[in-house]
């Protein structure tokens, strides 16, 4: 059993071997480390060291038991986690965890998970950083860690990612939408999608999923959206988050587009709408716009005009605006060029004023 020890403060303390953690030097060489699990009480008096103690030897007895209860390969950790996960996560994320330990991580599924240590971690995050960007390096390294949060909660993975590259995504301006609206004239179905996108923030998925029974009066409800469940088999299930399920009041020119029976917008799947988006934009020879853009052109448009980012948040399905700032606030040309006009023209009007006081001294 661990025995407590009293510190300066008159505090318990114990610590327990955790695991221990590869640490790579300066000159390439590895060197490892033991970590330990500290548990304190504040209670001076014997009762405190007895309570300390046993807090120390629960988490242990537990940390052993988890170890001997699970002692299988990466690749089986991997396919437990996302059988465990199937009925929370939707079908696009299972299949995309899938994905990525077919084509990612064929150099250590059949490592044991028990025995993997932070160096043979980090040579495959080096491995698979040679081609891929980091973000989906990070979304591999973030599967492997929750994996292991599941099955080997003790264990604490600590690897240097690769830095992040800033997005430099376009956003569409109004030109562009209103170009895209002009082309779409002969493409009923595509120019509803538009509209939705831009006006609505609605996402592909959201869209192919509407129906009337959605419209009331300018109001459309998202409550559902269409999702993959393998190649080329798609379903209709809930929305992509808590705040995805929202109500949007549209423009009236846009619900007077829509049908009164049946499916909103009748474009089959969401592939559709993507494919038929990007020849239009190289038919156009627009900048590079993807469909999912066109939330953006909405969200940076509502910035623009000054409208509080939690209206922003709510119209867009945001559940909080560390993406809305990250991806969403794009800066739009039109607009860019106003406010670079508003600030040069107030340094130009602070130096002449400067001048003209110069002169008069």
């Amino acid at each position: 059993m661990p025995t407590a020890k009293k510190l300066p403060s008159g505090s318990w303390r114990v610590q327990v071997y955790s695991h221990t953690e590869t640490k790579i030097q300066p000159d390439g060489t590895s060197k490892n480390k033991r970590i330990y699990k500290s548990f304190t009480n504040d209670d001076p008096t014997t009762k405190g060291k007895r309570q300390a103690e046993k807090d120390a030897s629960a988490w242990a007895a537990n940390k052993e038991l988890s170890s001997k209860s699970y002692n299988k390969s990466i690749g089986t950790m991997l396919d437990d986690y996302c059988t465990a996960k199937s009925n929370v996560l939707s079908p696009t994320t299972i299949n995309g965890y899938r994905s990525i330990k077919r084509f990612m991580m064929s150099s250590i599924v059949d490592q044991k998970a028990d025995l993997i240590n932070n160096d043979k971690i980090q040579q495959w995050i080096n491995e698979i950083s040679i081609e891929r960007s980091p973000k989906t390096v990070r979304n591999a390294y973030g599967l492997l860690v929750a994996a292991f949060d599941l099955y080997y909660p003790e264990k604490r993975i600590k690897v240097k990612l690769p830095q992040k590259i800033k997005s430099n995504t376009y956003t569409p301006s109004d030109n562009d939408i209103k170009i895209l609206m002009d082309y779409f004239k002969r493409d009923k179905e595509m120019l509803k999608a538009v509209c939705l996108a831009a006006f609505g923030t609605l996402r592909r998925s959201e869209i192919c999923a509407l129906t009337s029974e959605d419209v009331t009066g300018n109001t459309i409800s998202v409550n559902k959206a269409m999702v993959r469940v393998s190649r080329g088999e798609w379903t209709i299930k809930t929305t992509k988050t808590v705040s995805s399920t929202r109500e949007i009041i549209m423009p009236q020119f846009v619900i007077n587009m829509l049908p009164h029976t049946g499916k909103l917008v009748d474009v089959g799947a969401p592939d559709n709408i993507s494919n038929r988006f990007a020849r239009a934009i190289k038919k156009l020879k627009l900048e590079n716009i993807r469909f999912h853009d066109l939330r953006h052109y909405a969200a940076s448009i509502m910035h623009a005009l000054n409208v509080p980012d939690q209206y922003i948040m709510q119209r867009g399905g945001w559940s909080s605006d560390k993406t809305l700032k990250q991806v969403y606030r794009g800066t739009i040309n039109d607009f860019e060029q106003k406010y670079l006009d508003v600030t040069l023209n107030h340094f130009e009007t602070m130096q002449h004023e400067l001048q003209h006081k110069n002169k008069k001294a």
